[in-house]
């Protein structure tokens, strides 16, 4: 009996070992309905811009294992998230290129509304059996409005530090007739406050799209190689009290801009 036993878990497929990385990397992009066509296509070739570069290849090169993970997922309203690089192993500038590749190959609408919270519940559970091992796990997201559907972002936040999981941030604060209706003047404020959290979180604002390459650039390279944050380019948290709900306060008031979903 035994021996049939052992011979019938012999026979048992054994779960694939997850590839050990340095980093589990989110990229998690804002294509809500207040960005334009033009600011989505600049979001995704900044990103292939700033992966195939020369200081992303070197601080890739700087860990312990010398290899990431990273996926690419463009956001919107709660439970409107589409993969466009599913997570895939980055360890030499090839890998990078082929992912750049990809981010510039084709270009889809913007969505409705802006769900952070739902696409940091949403990150926290890909990172769940998606068949690596990070020394650390960050989900970098970049937006350029506050919450405004969804479950509060302060409680998505909680659930998402409560894994262990860093949240890095990118507030989009450039300015146009969208931004000026569904926009705040302090995102980088409601970021630091609201979003971000963890071991050596940080955010760094954009105030112009001519430096949103330089930008996604510097805050990859700080999170492959795990460098501490410059004071000079990015705000330290801010104090309480700041109120999270400040999106969802402005739907309310400006819902009549848009058809309702």
């Amino acid at each position: 009996m035994w021996r049939t036993l052992i011979a019938a878990l012999m026979l048992w497929p054994l779960p694939a070992a997850a590839v050990e990385v340095d980093l589990e990397l989110f990229l998690a992009v804002d294509v809500s309905r207040s960005m334009s066509p033009q600011e989505l296509d600049l979001q995704r070739r900044g990103y292939a811009e700033a992966l195939t570069s020369p200081q992303v290849a070197a601080a890739l090169q700087s860990g312990m294992l010398g290899q990431i993970a990273v996926t690419y997922v463009e956001w919107a309203e709660d439970h409107a998230q589409r993969i466009i690089v599913p997570w895939t192993l980055v360890n030499t500038p090839e890998h990078a290129a082929r992912i750049a590749a990809t981010l510039t190959a084709t270009y889809d609408d913007s969505l409705r509304r802006t769900s952070i919270s739902g696409v940091l519940d949403y990150a926290a559970a890909s990172f769940r059996n998606n068949g690596f091992d990070g020394l650390r796990r960050v989900i970098d997201i970049s937006g350029d409005g506050p919450n405004n559907q969804g479950a509060p972002v302060l409680d998505a936040r909680a659930r998402v530090l409560a894994q262990g999981i860093t949240i890095n941030g990118l507030p989009l604060m450039t300015q146009d007739a969208l931004s000026n209706i569904w926009g705040i003047p302090d995102l980088d404020a409601y970021y630091s406050a609201c979003v971000i959290g963890g071991p050596g979180a940080f955010l760094i604002p954009v105030r112009d799209w001519a430096a949103f390459p330089a930008a996604v650039r510097r805050k990859l390279v700080l999170e492959i190689a795990s460098l501490p944050p410059v004071p000079k380019i990015i705000r330290a948290q801010a104090q309480p009290p700041y109120d999270c709900l400040v999106g969802e306060k402005m739907w309310e008031q400006n819902r009549s801009f848009f058809d309702i979903p």
